[in-house]
Formats: C-alpha cells, sequence, structure tokens
C-alpha cells in the first residue's frame, strides 16, 4: 500500500481523516494559485483547485497516495473569499446573512498507478439575519480567519445557523462520506473500517 499524503496544511483536515480512522503518512501543503479564472463558476472552481493541488503535490511524491481537498462558499455565482481581514469577513457575513448559500467542498485523490478519483460534496446553509452585534462579536472571536466565507461552522457561528442541508464535515473542509468512499474504492482503507 503506498504512503498517503494529505495535500493541506489544515488541523481540521487531519482531525476528520481520523474521524475514519486514517492517519496521513505526510502532510504536505500545496502551494498554487487560487486565484479564480474570470466567470468561473463556483462548482468548476472548487474541482479544479482539489485537483490542482494534488497534481502538484503527485509530482513531486509519485509513489504516493495523494488526498486533496478544497472548500468554496458560494452565493450565487460568486465566490466568496478566505477572509484574511476584518473587512473581508464583514462583507461575506453580510452577503450569508438571512439568504441561503452553498458550501462546495471538493475531494481528489491521487495514485501511484496514474489513476485520481473525484467527488464533489455540495451542502446549502442558512444564517439568521445577523444583526450588527452579532457580527461584530463574530468578528471579535478571530474565528473567521482563513475561512472560507468568512466562517467556521465548528466555532460559534454554528449558533448563527438556522438550517443545513448536506454534509456537515464537508462544510467543515472534508466531506467524509465522499473520502473514505474514495479511499475504500482505491484498497487504501478497508470496507469494514
Amino acid at each position: 500500500m503506498p504512503p498517503l499524503i494529505l495535500a493541506s496544511a489544515s488541523p481540521r483536515r487531519q482531525q476528520l481523516l481520523a474521524r475514519i480512522g486514517v492517519t496521513a503518512d505526510a502532510i504536505v501543503p500545496a502551494d498554487i494559485d487560487e486565484t479564480p479564472i474570470k466567470a468561473e463558476l463556483p462548482r468548476v472552481y472548487a474541482r479544479r483547485m482539489a485537483a490542482q493541488k494534488a497534481q502538484v503535490v503527485a509530482s513531486q511524491h509519485p509513489d504516493s497516495a495523494v488526498l486533496s481537498g478544497d472548500t468554496v462558499v458560494a452565493v450565487g455565482r460568486r465566490i466568496l473569499p478566505k477572509a484574511e481581514s476584518e473587512a473581508e469577513a464583514r462583507m461575506c457575513l453580510e452577503l450569508v446573512s438571512g439568504r441561503r448559500h452553498m458550501v462546495l467542498s471538493a475531494v481528489t485523490l491521487m495514485l501511484p498507478d496514474g489513476r485520481s478519483l473525484h467527488r464533489l460534496s455540495e451542502s446549502a446553509v442558512i444564517f439568521k439575519r445577523l444583526h450588527a452585534d452579532e457580527v461584530d462579536a463574530y468578528i471579535a472571536s478571530g474565528e473567521w480567519q482563513g475561512k472560507a466565507g468568512g466562517y467556521a461552522i465548528q466555532g460559534s457561528a454554528e449558533a448563527l445557523i438556522r438550517s443545513m442541508a448536506g454534509s456537515y464535515s464537508g462544510i467543515m473542509g472534508l466531506p467524509l462520506y465522499e473520502t473514505r468512499s474514495m479511499l475504500v474504492t482505491a484498497g487504501l482503507l478497508s470496507p469494514a473500517a
């Protein structure tokens, strides 16, 4: 069985993998340009990011299986950024306040024999209509930093979400049903695990 490399520095993805009994043999973050192509649709972008991350790391480690993921928060056709500033986080929260948005979590598994498997999890999330003081409090928490769409569902934002349909783990950053399915199909995880 080839070693498994997780092409992500996200501690959250490592924790999610552990939930299905998988520990990566190595963590090798992919350094790629994550700028969306003009008019690129969110689903296409999520799939492209996951595939590119896997390809970059697989080219450096051809004898390993490489697992990568990318999570995109989208309001309609608009891809929300991974919030790096309070202003970005505030803009994201104002966009999702009281309305439905999609969380698209793409996963790619590249194998040493050249095969690659791809899956996409789609989840719908609706925040309550956020009051200014709720936005201020969430910004002050710092949980938004580096998070797609400016929030982390596994933190205090969870109490502001009115409804969710789809994959909770996908919204966190790695859809476990799809990931487990790929690992089993590739023979890297026992179906009994």
